[in-house]
Formats: C-alpha cells, sequence, structure tokens
C-alpha cells in the first residue's frame, strides 16, 4: 500500500499543469533580491506533518518565495511566521518559527496540506488547475482517515477546493455548507467510520492579518476548539497529549 511518504515524493514530480510548471520555474530561476543566493525548490509541495495526524489544515497553495523556495508549506513567508506562531501558541508545533526545511520544527498530530501543490502568478490558481490537483488531495486525506477528526480551513478557496474532495468519504450537505470564520460543520461517514468536523477561518494572508481582519486570538480560538474536537489536547507551547 502507498504510504504518506511516497506521496509526498510522488506529488513533488507533478509536472500536470503547464502554466504552474512554467511559473514555479521561472520564479525558482529569477528569485527575488532578497533571496538571490539561495536554491530554490522550484517544484510542487507537499503536504507537512506526519502521517497519523488527527488534525489537519488546508491552506490554497505554496507562495512564490514561501513555500516554493523553501519546499515545505507556509514557510519562509509571513503568512507562514503567523500560522506557526498561533499553532507554537496552542501547543501543536515545536517552534513559533518556520524558516526552512530541516530547521527542527515539528508539528504535533497536526498535518498542513492545500488543494494546490504549485505556486500559482498573483496566488490565484484557475479552478482547472484545482480541478487537475484534487486527485493528490483526495489521496491524502485518504491515507490520513484512520486517525483524521478534524480539519480547519484556511480561506474560502480552500473550503470551495475541499468540500468535493471531502464527498469521497464523508457526507457532505447539499446545498454545501457556507464559508466564515469561525463556521464549522460535522461529517458523517459514508462508512461506519468515524465523522470529521471542518471548521473554516480566514486564511493567513498578509492582507488578513496586516489589517488585522485575522489576529492571533481569532486563529488561536479556532485551532484550540479544532485540536479539542480532533482529541488533541493543547498544552501550549509544548507536544499536546491524545485525549
Amino acid at each position: 500500500m502507498l504510504s504518506l511518504s511516497d506521496l509526498d515524493r510522488r506529488v513533488t514530480t507533478c509536472r500536470a499543469c503547464p502554466r504552474l510548471v512554467a511559473w514555479r520555474e521561472e520564479t525558482a530561476r529569477v528569485k527575488r533580491a532578497a533571496y538571490a543566493g539561495q536554491a530554490y525548490w522550484g517544484r510542487p509541495v507537499p503536504g507537512f506533518g506526519p502521517p497519523d495526524a488527527r488534525l489537519a489544515l488546508v491552506g490554497l497553495a505554496p507562495a512564490a518565495h514561501g513555500g516554493n523556495r523553501t519546499g515545505r508549506m507556509f514557510t519562509g513567508d509571513p503568512s507562514g511566521d503567523f500560522l506557526y506562531a498561533a499553532l507554537h501558541a496552542v501547543g501543536l508545533a515545536s517552534q513559533p518559527t518556520s524558516v526552512r526545511a530541516g530547521d527542527g520544527l515539528e508539528l504535533y498530530g497536526t498535518r498542513i496540506t492545500a488543494p494546490v501543490k504549485c505556486a500559482p502568478p498573483a496566488n490565484k490558481p484557475t479552478a482547472q488547475e484545482r480541478d487537475n490537483c484534487r486527485p493528490w488531495l483526495v489521496a491524502e486525506l485518504e491515507l490520513l482517515r484512520p486517525t483524521l477528526r478534524a480539519v480547519v480551513v484556511l480561506g474560502g478557496f480552500g473550503w470551495q477546493a475541499l468540500l468535493p474532495v471531502l464527498s469521497a468519504g464523508w457526507q457532505v450537505p447539499r446545498p454545501a455548507p457556507k464559508f466564515g470564520h469561525g463556521a464549522s460543520v460535522v461529517l458523517d461517514a459514508l462508512d461506519d467510520g468515524p465523522a470529521l468536523t471542518v471548521y473554516g477561518s480566514y486564511h493567513v494572508s498578509p492582507h488578513n492579518t496586516y489589517t488585522r481582519r485575522l489576529t492571533p486570538g481569532m486563529l488561536q480560538d479556532v485551532l484550540r476548539t479544532a485540536a479539542g474536537t480532533a482529541g488533541l489536547t493543547c498544552t501550549g507551547g509544548g507536544d499536546p497529549t491524545t485525549g
């Protein structure tokens, strides 16, 4: 059976979307001046976190000079700075910063992924690119399903992209639940498996955090609630226990 690490390796070789391939590789070649001396990843970015995660965070796509540079989700950019500080504050990450792959960061019971694995121009993937990438997320969530109990979706794009993916294993209501910060919906499994609770949060992009549409406290509240639902007892800055 395919393991999550095997899936992650396969993700990094994908070239299904010509526009995204061209953009990620051009960005890696030209680089931002601040990172001129660094080697960019320039490939699809797999999920990050343990294979037995009870909580998943779903974003949008890697940032051109964040994940596309470092090879790890929400790493090396302001969005990641905000997210990992919140994860550490509630006890789901080993440290409050995420600078580069191999910097010692660990996630506790939590995995971070996205419906689009390549950095898109202007942070806006097309519907076709989202759909091309869907099988990767379907496979990832299927591998996580034995332990997964809750998902936090960062932003409306991720919410709209995730619900059709979840319909492979859970009962998604129709009409689809609406996105909003603090929104939540419980999805019963299609089989006799456990239910999955999906939570919404505004995205951690600077557009939201610099304007304080999303504050650290707002995000931490959602993370604590979701972690509790997932059976993770947050301890605040340390490894949580599993309830």
